[in-house]
């Protein structure tokens, strides 16, 4: 990887100024309060796996990669221009994605807005390859990270506590993030708001 660091805006040797871009859904700032110290729980009896910070929780809708700031604000555009309703979300309970009997993401899934989230992600997927960006591989599962394995190939799901029952709200604002890592992680900095009608 050299001496750049995941995350960093990045210029090569040639080529323009990147960054690593995704689109996501808020979570709204009383739910992340709330998942604060169910994740502190978490954090207890999973130390295998680095669990991501309560202001830094939301809903991935597209992760872009490296790419120039231009292209992902072209994206944006077509979207913001195909008018994307907004809609109702609601947590749901644990899970993980797994590899054999190892998991490699532990999450929270939706009790409702699934069916909108994933036409959601649809458009967006469908924009992203107008841009040129190769297809997703893995189909599109509506969830909120919660932790990430620390050994590469999983570690064994810890005995979660209950999560806290956390009311539906309006999704009505996808976010263009860039990720830049700092000294405490990564941070999630939006380079443009789009307004869900």
């Amino acid at each position: 990887m050299g001496t750049r660091q995941l995350g960093e805006e990045a210029r090569d040797q040639s080529g323009p100024l990147t960054v690593r871009a995704f689109f996501g859904l808020p979570l709204p700032e009383r739910h992340r309060e709330a998942l604060g110290p169910f994740l502190a729980e978490c954090q207890r009896v999973g130390p295998d796996f680095r669990w991501t910070p309560a202001e830094n929780l939301h809903l991935t809708i597209r992760f872009l990669g490296q790419v120039e700031p231009s292209l992902a604000e072209g994206i944006a555009d077509r979207v913001a221009a195909a008018q994307p309703a907004w809609f109702e979300v609601q947590l749901g309970e644990t899970g993980a994605f797994k590899r054999g009997k190892m998991a490699r993401v532990l999450w929270l899934g939706l009790r409702t807005g699934a069916t909108e989230i994933s036409a959601l992600a649809a458009t967006v997927e469908a924009e992203c390859a107008r841009a040129g960006l190769e297809a997703e591989k893995r189909g599109f599962h509506a969830h909120l990270t919660l932790a990430r394995a620390r050994p590469r190939e999983g570690a064994v799901s810890p005995s979660l506590p209950e999560p806290p029952e956390l009311e539906p709200w309006r999704a009505d604002e996808l976010i263009l993030y860039r990720s830049r890592l700092g000294r405490g992680g990564s941070v999630y900095e939006p380079m443009r708001r789009l307004r869900l009608g």
